[in-house]
């Protein structure tokens, strides 16, 4: 009796929790819709925005340069591996470059910023919503999608590319520092390889994968955080949902990007 009783709570718990998340998704992506409505509206707080840019940007920073920087040491190291086996340490550089800039950096800043700060997003609104802030600001005739979502979406799509190109910029570095101290490979030829391999078209997609992604992220941050429910140990809840939320579509997002930004150039290239 109490093993089916087991089995029936289980089921009923997974049931919730399925049709729980798919109303929360809902709910977010009709969140994003207003967003940009309201963006194109030109319904902007330009002081909450600054507020939200040094909370995304600043605060964000030291664990995004120190993650990129031992990245890209750690992966300079697992590429010469691999060269040294044909002989082809001279492309070191622009190997190290290609699948770096094109896609760890964007992803791994992404990722520190969904969890730091996309986190923080649907921790502080879920809070409001709980202890029912956000219905004062309808009392105050305050929209709080202008309030609280808008400035929250656009300083996450403006900072996050600017976090990647500091990652870039730092991992290239750790790279570097990897091939001419480990691999005694001259820095001339590390940097040739990786202005043959890198293009313009490289840093244009780095810019629009970060500003979809800081999207994702802030876009999940507040919609979560809007339909928080159960008090203290709902807000929890919900800070880590909008984490891992944001962590899947973050690798979905990137999933498409890649293919319709690369495959395109692969197939104009043969």
């Amino acid at each position: 009796m109490v093993k089916k009783y087991q089995e029936k709570s289980d089921r009923h718990f997974d049931e919730t929790f399925g049709n729980r998340w798919f109303q929360r998704f809902s709910v977010t992506l009709f969140l994003a819709g207003q967003v940009l409505w309201r963006i194109l509206q030109g319904k902007i707080d330009r002081r909450n925005i600054m507020e939200h840019l040094v909370t995304v940007g600043l605060d964000s920073l030291r664990a995004v340069l120190l993650i990129a920087f031992f990245a890209g040491m750690i992966f300079t190291v697992q590429t010469a591996r691999e060269l040294i086996r044909f002989g082809a340490m001279g492309a070191l550089g622009g190997a190290f470059a290609l699948a770096f800039c094109r896609e760890l950096a964007p992803v791994l800043t992404a990722g520190v910023v969904a969890g730091q700060v996309g986190s923080a997003f649907a921790a502080e609104i879920g809070e409001m919503q709980v202890t029912e802030q956000i219905d004062a600001l309808y009392m105050l005739r305050t929209n709080p999608v202008d309030y609280l979502v808008v400035p929250r979406v656009i300083a996450c799509c403006v900072m996050l590319p600017i976090l990647t190109i500091f990652a870039v910029s730092l991992g290239m570095f750790g790279g570097l520092f990897i091939a001419v101290n480990f691999y005694d490979l001259e820095p001339s030829v590390f940097l040739e390889s990786v202005r043959t391999f890198l293009g313009p078209w490289d840093v244009i997609t780095i810019a629009i994968k970060s500003c979809i992604f800081g999207l994702i992220i802030a876009i999940v941050g507040c919609g979560w955080g809007l339909t928080t429910t159960g008090g203290g140990k709902g807000v929890g809840q919900a800070a880590t949902a909008a984490v891992v939320t944001s962590w899947v579509l973050i690798f979905m997002a990137d999933f498409f990007l890649s293919l319709l930004m690369f495959h395109e150039l692969a197939i104009t290239r043969n």
